[in-house]
């Protein structure tokens, strides 16, 4: 229909021999504020890489929408008592309102965190998951990561920088996403934590997120031909999984367009193939 042809006409070209490119409109960032049909910089990081991991608490630090929007549309299954010692099903955020755009939301995320702790005592950590807002206003949620750590004895609890506006794509957030597991889990290891037994056979399975348990099935057939492994990326994933992964022997990457970063890095870090 005319209508129609006309809405979609910046969107749908036919490409002509010699042309570098059929003039499609695409590839834009993501407007602040515009929920996009696509995944942005924040679906890639809370929805795909951190929020299987079922240990830690996820924060969708900003207005409710982008939190409720990822809430419980994938089916990272996995194993544990809902609300106890696993969280993925559940939605945590801090709630912009007007006046923390004004005012900023460091003081509401600091209390947060001490709700979180008071109310789910077995989290083992807390992820920060930083909505369009927050990097538009500057809120520095590293500070508050790094107080509230100290407050509750070395707790891992990770900042991610993952405004959505930030990419064209979710992909931008699977490498932030990433970059955040070197930064806030692998290079603050110590001794102590990495205290791990290792043998000859162990494995880690990088970049499957367990939708609708296939992750355990690969598991199954690896264990079965002999290897051990040791931790999943990050579908039924814990945190004490991440911190065991540099002592594995292979990394078997499954989905490579979101974990081939932190491969990369334990590869020339750790000598991981």
């Amino acid at each position: 229909p005319d209508k129609t042809a006309k809405r979609r006409a910046k969107h749908l070209n036919v490409h002509e021999a010699g042309k570098a490119d059929c003039g499609v409109k695409s590839n834009l960032k993501s407007i602040p504020g515009v929920m996009t049909i696509r995944g942005c910089a924040y679906a890639g990081s809370k929805g795909v890489v951190w929020g299987p991991i079922k240990d830690m608490i996820h924060i969708s630090h900003g207005p409710v929408g982008c939190g409720q929007y990822s809430w419980g549309s994938r089916r990272n299954y996995y194993a544990g008592t809902t609300g106890i010692d696993t969280f993925v099903t559940l939605q945590f955020t801090s709630d912009f309102q007007e006046k923390d755009i004004v005012f900023g939301g460091d003081k509401k995320l600091v209390k947060l965190i001490d709700e979180l702790q008071e109310l789910f005592p077995l989290n083992n950590g807390i992820t920060i998951q930083s909505e369009c807002p927050i990097g538009l206003i500057g809120d520095d949620i590293e500070a508050v990561s790094k107080a509230k750590s100290k407050e509750y004895g070395g707790k891992t609890i990770v900042p991610v920088r993952c405004e959505g506006f930030r990419g064209v794509s979710q992909s931008l957030g699977h490498h932030i996403a990433n970059d955040a597991v070197r930064d806030w889990v692998f290079d603050r290891l110590t001794p102590e934590k990495s205290h791990f037994e290792s043998t000859p056979y162990d494995v880690a399975i990088i970049g499957d997120y367990n939708i609708g348990g296939d992750a355990w099935s690969s598991r199954i057939l690896l264990e079965e031909m002999g290897l051990r492994v040791i931790a999943q990326w990050s579908g039924d994933g814990s945190l004490a999984e991440l911190e065991a992964t540099p002592k594995a022997k292979l990394n078997i990457l499954h989905c490579y367009r979101s974990m081939n970063y932190i491969s990369r890095h334990m590869e020339e870090k750790f000598g991981i193939p």
